[in-house]
């Protein structure tokens, strides 16, 4: 068993189509009200002009939108944080597009969405339209991707101080891709840690890595994200929904668990 070590929370953010905007997903993850009957459109991020907007690809409007929300709920510059941005598949719907692509017609592969394909490309997109010269690591582990990004977001203000956000992501498979890629649908969130309490603390959360094979924590409202590539972390969110002290494993391999204690602060 490791030593327990300790971050806080300072913002935090989440979008799904039941589930579009914090506010609304908190209300409904703690039971206070049903979740929308018709999903949402995808998020349009502000942050973007309006051009870029349109044009960006589902994976970068949904981490963008996700980013800057935690951000702003945080009373963050973003121009300050290191950001860890973690997908677990990446953007399938370009990759549904250029395999297709190169069996049918493999000299008109789009310069734009070859550039959109590649897995950082949210991170870059982030790093730009905020204006940040902060680092940023982009991080894929499969299943366990939610977990190896809180590992890296909160071992990294552990050793620099400060403040870090850390930005999942995930949208539906399509086309063929979709009978291998089981993920039916988007799903963002994003949350600002910090090293150090503070008046935008919202939560203080004592974290270690355990050896075990011990499941993901499951979520009440799985219902809501059934089927998505991020919903184990949804038990998490849950968590930080409530108003009382909850616990919430999340997997990091065959061998390994990082178990969280979340304390309200607010």
């Amino acid at each position: 068993m490791s030593v327990a070590r300790c971050v806080y929370v300072d913002g935090i953010a989440l979008w799904a189509p039941l589930l579009p905007g914090w506010d609304a997903a908190r209300s409904i993850l703690r039971g206070d009200s049903e979740a929308a009957a018709i999903p949402a459109p995808r998020p349009a991020p502000t942050l973007l002009p309006a051009n870029e907007r349109r044009r960006a690809p589902d994976t970068v409007a949904l981490a963008l939108e996700v980013a800057l929300r935690a951000s702003e709920a945080a009373g963050a510059d973003p121009k300050q944080m290191p950001s860890v941005f973690a997908s677990t598949h990446g953007d399938l719907a370009i990759s549904d597009y250029m395999c297709a692509t190169l069996v049918d017609a493999p000299t008109q592969i789009s310069p734009t969405k070859f550039h959109n394909s590649v897995h950082n490309a949210a991170a870059g997109y982030w790093s730009i339209a905020s204006g940040s010269h902060a680092p940023y690591t982009s991080v894929s582990a499969y299943e366990h991707t939610f977990g190896e990004a809180w590992l890296e977001a909160a071992s990294l203000i552990e050793c620099e101080g400060g403040r870090a956000l850390l930005v999942a992501y995930d949208i539906e498979a399509r086309g063929p891709m979709a009978t291998l890629v089981h993920c039916r649908g988007m799903l963002g969130v994003a949350l600002v840690l910090a090293a150090e309490r503070s008046s935008a603390s919202r939560f203080e959360v004592s974290w270690r890595v355990d050896p075990g094979r011990d499941a993901n924590t499951p979520a009440r409202c799985a219902s809501l994200v059934d089927g998505y590539a991020l919903s184990t972390c949804l038990a998490l969110f849950e968590g930080l929904a409530s108003s009382a002290p909850s616990q919430v494993r999340q997997t990091l391999g065959a061998d390994l668990t990082l178990d969280l204690a979340l304390r309200p602060l607010q």
